[in-house]
């Protein structure tokens, strides 16, 4: 067993999920309200989190986070935390319903609406929140131990929150309940995490310790060929289990920042007719970025350090290897093929600019570049 002591405490290993009721007992949780999916419930993996809480704990459940958390719904969720009496989060699921806990953690603890909470917003050095324990079911955003929570309100923007206060208290890690996760899914997830641990390394944000995180999240997944067993066998326990360390590592390693990926991934999620896969945006965009990146002096050194990392050749070219990557794990080859067409373009170029992660990406798009980078993906 693993006990990655960060700004939280994650406790990571198989069948970790079995201490729950110790977790809550130490973070003083008595009514959690647990954040989670339609398919979760489904599939039978809610069980898992209901036979591990104690009898003693009563629980309430929204089960409703949808694939890309609206305002909506942490409206729902907060009504019900409320109604409940509840006195923490559970928050199980992919990166959406962990997001949604932190959300409404925020509300529970300081009131108001969640678009007053933005990192731009009036309130946005809000202070502690009730105690939020995460557990992931995919290997991808890294939410248990991220500051960072995306939500898309009714406008159609994606509203970001960051905070150190909304780390999760505490996050269990247990690879085991990925076991089985879907081929499309996995990819996507993966390569969700293999592009937080790339745009973290060349963000020009100075934290060697992030970015050493970083490379070492891409070792597992390229070096020793993690991605690709998953994707191919969704029961290879080793797979499963270095796929969510270097998730979780890719959201330790983002501490330095993202980049213009994220930013056009975060326009394309807000498409609310589509309801885009966050993790498949990331490694179908990634290409594109990095040939964009590669006029950026300096950079030549990060990228090496990368190849090196994923155990290429110092000279491969690293937009091409990632554009065979994702045709082998069956990623889409364009924005098209997931729906995106020239329509969208001029609402996803303003999204673009507004994002935040503009402010560490290497090299910061122009309105113009912008549209020729979606246009290239169309």
């Amino acid at each position: 067993m693993a006990n990655l002591t960060y700004i939280n405490s994650a406790i990571f290993d198989h069948g970790a999920i079995s201490q729950l009721g110790e977790v809550l007992e130490q973070q003083g949780i008595r009514r959690p309200l647990i954040c989670t999916d339609p398919g979760l419930a489904k599939v039978g993996l809610l069980d898992k989190v209901r036979g591990a809480i104690p009898n003693s704990i009563q629980y309430a459940l929204f089960d409703r986070t949808p694939p890309n958390p609206t305002q909506e719904a942490v409206e729902e969720a907060i009504e019900l935390y409320r109604s409940e009496g509840c006195d923490g989060i559970i928050g199980f699921g992919g990166g959406s319903s962990m997001d949604l806990g932190k959300a409404v953690g925020v509300l529970a603890t300081h009131g108001g609406s969640i678009d007053e909470y933005s990192v731009t917003a009036e309130k946005a050095g809000f202070g502690a929140i009730v105690p939020l324990v995460a557990i992931p079911t995919t290997s991808g955003t890294g939410s248990e131990v991220s500051n960072g929570s995306v939500i898309i309100m009714k406008s159609g923007r994606k509203l970001i929150l960051g905070s150190p206060h909304i780390v999760p208290s505490a996050a269990i890690c247990d690879p085991d309940l990925t076991l089985g996760l879907p081929p499309a899914l996995t990819a996507g997830a993966g390569m969700d995490a293999m592009t937080h641990c790339i745009e973290a390394v060349l963000t020009p944000v100075i934290n060697p310790p992030a970015e050493a995180v970083g490379l070492d999240g891409l070792e597992r997944g390229f070096r020793n060929g993690h991605l690709r067993r998953a994707v191919a066998d969704g029961s290879d326990p080793d797979a499963r289990w270095n796929m969510m360390m270097a998730s979780t590592e890719g959201a330790m390693a983002f501490t330095k920042g993202l980049g213009a990926v994220h930013c056009m991934s975060h326009a394309c999620g807000a498409l609310r007719d589509l309801g885009l896969h966050h993790g498949t945006l990331n490694g179908v965009i990634l290409p594109s970025i990095l040939r964009f990146n590669a006029q950026v002096d300096g950079i030549e050194a990060k990228y090496a350090r990368i190849a090196r990392a994923m155990g290429l050749d110092e000279s491969v070219d690293l937009a091409d290897f990632i554009e065979k990557s994702n045709a082998e794990i069956g990623l889409p080859p364009d924005l098209k093929s997931m729906g995106v067409t020239e329509d969208h373009v001029e609402f996803l170029v303003d999204h673009s600019l507004e994002d935040i992660c503009n402010f560490t990406t290497p090299r910061q798009p122009t309105r113009e570049e912008y549209e020729q980078l979606f246009a290239q993906l169309l």
